[in-house]
């Protein structure tokens, strides 16, 4: 009981930790297992561990192989909730880039790896290739966290982001397989035997994602499950679908739970956040114990094995040369610049199911004592903590070093997905500006998204907010929702995070009646409130340009639109086609010459009578 309790503790502990520091908090994690396992053992009278994962016979918290179909489950849990977090909108650019990550990438790492762990460590072909195809995947618990401190252009975090949850599928396939010709023998025997595994888990693992993830949202979407067993419904059915898909071909459930989370996440689910907060919560308790565990079942016998130069240049040709190796052939002839290229082969951390599948396939081949299984542990926990330790601490200065490091962020988020928010994100969207719009109404998300636009649902109030990968590059923040509270509250919380640039948001009845009251961040200005723009946007639901004289012609038109209930004033345009947000209290722009334009919302200008207003304003100011 204390065993247990003492990892729950100690691993929410690590996590904490590691929000303080910014860091993944699987290296405080890994760091913890070690010393309540096997440096423990070291200082311990008898010899035990603090925390000892297996039963050996005296003490311990799993007997047999029950610890790894507690990591296989807890790993399920962990991909489905990544597989909620892929959008589809999030690789329009990049997604020939990804498959190849997880195919020629895959490849690339496989051969090259089990050559290099060959002739370095003299290893049998079999346990040379079977560490590497369990250091093939990259870890999506691991890459979050170092991606939220870091403000990337959005296609190159979404490659990271996709890649670290899409290959854990493909390096358990590429595991299985070795394992098998391990077990099979070569030859004949092992081809076909190679061929049905292959088969049957792309088979049962499709199969059984797809048939549940659109039964799941059929009954969710129908309202056959009460609303407070939605979560833990959606939990065993996960479950379900990972042992049903196992139990047909091994290692075949990461495939259909990572599916199943994507169909879903991909779907008009009204309850899809509600899900991800809840799996989130557990995920991390999970990781925290998964981790914690797997560290503490090493021994100090198997540290030894490997704390020499071998360990080291093997290191150093997977992570310096393979890497980058994989990435700059899988992403030929794509978008990506070479610097964003040096960042993602830089960028490769492994975790949780590479570590636990080696615990597993070890242990195994322990058991039948095939030579050089020994390695198999211990060499990928030293992949795992190395390159989790090497790009924790590096990620950000190498993104600055290599020019990737956003360090003025140009996207967009605006609170609140009305009517008028959505023109006014259409039009950024189609002036190639990085637009995310939030809202807790489903129904504005939904048609936001049939426009094209990013938008998701999410609770203002939430702290998970800051915490969405998809927000890393936004340094604007505009609040336009109908409820002066909230507005206020976007702009106080969250403009230093998304504001860096520029924080707004619509002023309220009150200020708008009292311009000497108007706030510093208020938007547009102080006669446009929501009714106006709502009204604005309802009549006249269009956003147009106007070309510019001078500055003198500029100022007139914004009078005239003060004047006009059914003309906002949004962005002032420049000649480079950068959009300039315009705010009540400051719409005095320097240097506006006859190549500016501004841009509003409502009924078109009407050319001459505009210009005879112009005229007008021009004189009542001379």
């Amino acid at each position: 009981m204390v065993e247990l309790a003492g990892i729950v503790i100690l691993g929410i502990l690590a996590q904490w930790f590691a929000w303080r520091l910014k860091l993944p908090a699987i290296l405080p994690l890994i760091l913890i297992g070690l010393l309540v396992g096997p440096i423990a053992s070291l200082y311990m009278e008898d010899g035990q561990k603090l925390i000892q994962p297996i039963w050996n016979g005296e003490k311990g918290l799993f007997p047999g192989e029950s610890l790894y179909y507690f990591v296989s489950l807890a790993i399920s849990i962990i991909l489905f909730e990544g597989g909620l977090t892929l959008k589809r909108s999030e690789i329009r650019n990049i997604g020939p880039v990804i498959t190849k990550l997880i195919t020629l990438g895959s490849l690339v790492t496989f051969l090259c790896a089990g050559i290099a762990t060959h002739y370095i460590f003299e290893l049998s072909w079999q346990i040379s290739f079977l560490f590497a195809a369990l250091i093939i995947v990259t870890g999506p618990t691991v890459i979050t966290p170092i991606l939220r401190n870091i403000p990337l252009k959005k296609d190159v975090s979404a490659v990271l982001k996709w890649e670290g949850i899409l290959i854990d599928p493909i390096g358990a396939l590429a595991a299985v397989l070795v394992f098998e010709f391990i077990s099979v023998g070569e030859g004949k025997a092992y081809t076909i035997t190679a061929l049905i595994e292959f088969g049957k888990i792309l088979l049962f693992g499709f199969t059984f994602g797809f048939t549940f993830a659109h039964a799941l949202t059929f009954v969710i979407k129908k309202n056959f499950i009460p609303h407070y067993l939605l979560n833990v419904v959606s939990l065993s059915t996960v479950l379900l679908v990972f042992v049903m898909s196992d139990s047909f071909a091994h290692e075949s459930g990461l495939l259909a739970v990572v599916v199943m989370g994507m169909v879903m996440g991909n779907t008009d689910l009204p309850n899809i956040k509600e899900l991800l907060y809840f799996k989130e919560s557990l995920s991390i308790i999970l990781i925290s114990i998964l981790f914690i565990l797997l560290a503490a079942n090493i021994n100090i016998s198997d540290l030894e094995l490997i704390l020499n130069w071998k360990t080291a240049g093997l290191f150093a040709i997977i992570v310096f040369i393979i890497r980058p190796l994989g990435v700059f052939l899988s992403s030929i002839n794509s978008n990506l610049k070479f610097n964003e290229k040096l960042f993602i082969g830089w960028v490769g951390p492994r975790g949780i199911v590479a570590a636990g599948i080696a615990s597993l396939f070890g242990s195994k081949l322990l058991a039948k004592g095939e030579a050089g299984a020994e390695f198999i542990t211990p060499l990928v926990f030293m992949i795992v903590l190395g390159t989790v330790l090497l790009n924790a601490t590096t990620a950000r200065m190498f993104a600055k070093a290599i020019g990737v490091f956003l360090t003025k962020s140009e996207g967009i988020l605006i609170i609140g997905a009305s009517k008028a928010s959505r023109l006014i994100a259409d039009y950024l969207n189609k002036n190639n500006r990085h637009v995310v719009l939030i809202d807790n109404n489903q129904t504005n998300i939904i048609k936001a998204k049939k426009l094209g636009l990013e938008a998701f649902t999410a609770n203002i109030y939430a702290d998970s907010l800051t915490d969405n990968i998809e927000l890393n590059d936004v340094g604007y923040l505009m609040a336009l929702t109908g409820n002066s509270d909230i507005n206020k509250y976007a702009v106080n919380n969250f403009g230093k995070e998304f504001g860096a640039n520029g924080s707004f948001r619509l002023v309220n009845a009150d200020e708008m009646n009292n311009p000497e009251n108007n706030p510093k961040e208020g938007l547009f200005s102080h006669t446009d409130d929501f009714i106006k723009l709502t009204e604005t946007a309802r009549k006249y639901p269009a956003v147009h340009e106007i070309e510019l004289k001078d500055k003198e012609h500029y100022e007139a038109l914004i009078e005239i639109t003060k004047a006009d209930e059914n003309v906002v004033p949004i962005f002032l345009k420049t000649p480079k086609g950068d959009l300039q947000i315009i705010s009540s209290f400051s719409t005095d722009f320097e240097d506006i010459t006859d190549k500016y334009r501004l841009v509003y919302l409502g009924k078109i200008f009407d050319v001459d009578e505009t210009k005879d207003e112009v005229e007008i304003e021009q004189q009542d100011a001379e």
